[in-house]
């Protein structure tokens, strides 16, 4: 049973398992079995999945979809601000995390230099009981950056605090009209949702974010698109982020061609 549900989703045995040996282990503990017959069951083995990267043409058409819904006016309900499309531009020129995306605050942007720069030192979590809030750091301590930004963030970010109505140094640049932090749930179902009604289906923010690695990776370094990720080193990197180039280097028909071809060193 275990093997089958983890067909079709790892997460699921892998709770389901958990589950099991726990109520096994508490009818062994009452004698009611002689042993938890799941440290039998054969270790569950995480599939291997290639991370999912977009080209420059699915961005741009990403992009368009965006810019039309925000350009929309609907009859009912409060119109598209611009902010789904300045955060994609954000994430796309800092890889960063939806969640550290949305807990930047003016003090974190400093777009008077050449290149602008922006500070990660923060992230949006939500928590049963407390509810949405800035965390005064991110997901790990490596995360803490500060990253040059390409001159389209810069204009997305200036363009998006030319709006805002709170001019305080720890004001959120993006969050509600109330001025409170906008959820990552929240901004994942609207992205799907915008998405979807124009047939681009399975785009999440995280992809962004394997997205920029994979253009650092084939144009420069592992170790640089580690380095912009936050990550401790570069097999994170490799394992989860980096989308495999099937090209070849085609140095390799120039060396084969010298080595066994009518004009190499065979004859």
């Amino acid at each position: 049973m275990l093997k089958q549900l983890g067909n079709s989703s790892y997460s699921s045995a892998k709770r389901a398992r958990t589950v099991l040996r726990q109520s096994f282990a508490l009818a062994v503990r009452h004698e009611v079995l002689p042993r938890n017959p799941i440290d039998n069951v054969s270790r569950l083995h995480k599939p291997k999945r290639t991370p999912t990267a977009l080209t420059a043409a699915e961005v741009n058409a990403i992009r368009a979809v965006i810019k039309a819904w925000e350009l929309s006016r609907g009859t009912s309900g409060p119109n598209p601000d611009g902010q789904l499309g300045q955060i994609i531009e954000v994430m796309l020129g800092t890889s960063a995390r939806i969640g550290e995306v949305l807990a930047i605050r003016r003090r974190d942007l400093d777009l008077t230099t050449t290149p602008a720069a922006l500070r990660i030192c923060g992230t949006v979590i939500s928590e049963r009981g407390k509810g949405t809030y800035r965390q005064e750091h991110p997901k790990t301590d490596r995360s803490s950056r500060v990253i040059a930004l390409p001159s389209f963030t810069a204009v997305a970010l200036r363009r998006r605090m030319a709006t805002m109505r709170d001019h305080s140094l720890d004001a959120l640049v993006f969050c509600s009209r109330e001025c409170t932090p906008l959820t990552t749930a929240n901004v994942r179902r609207q992205l799907r949702k915008v998405l979807g009604d124009a047939g681009i289906e399975g785009v999440t923010p995280h992809m962004f974010r394997r997205t920029v690695a994979t253009v650092v990776n084939e144009q420069a370094s592992l170790n640089l698109a580690s380095e912009l990720l936050g990550h401790t080193g570069p097999k994170v990197t490799v394992e989860h982020y980096i989308r495999r180039n099937e090209q070849v280097n085609p140095l390799t028909a120039k060396l084969l061609d010298a080595a066994f071809g009518p004009d190499g060193a065979h004859e």
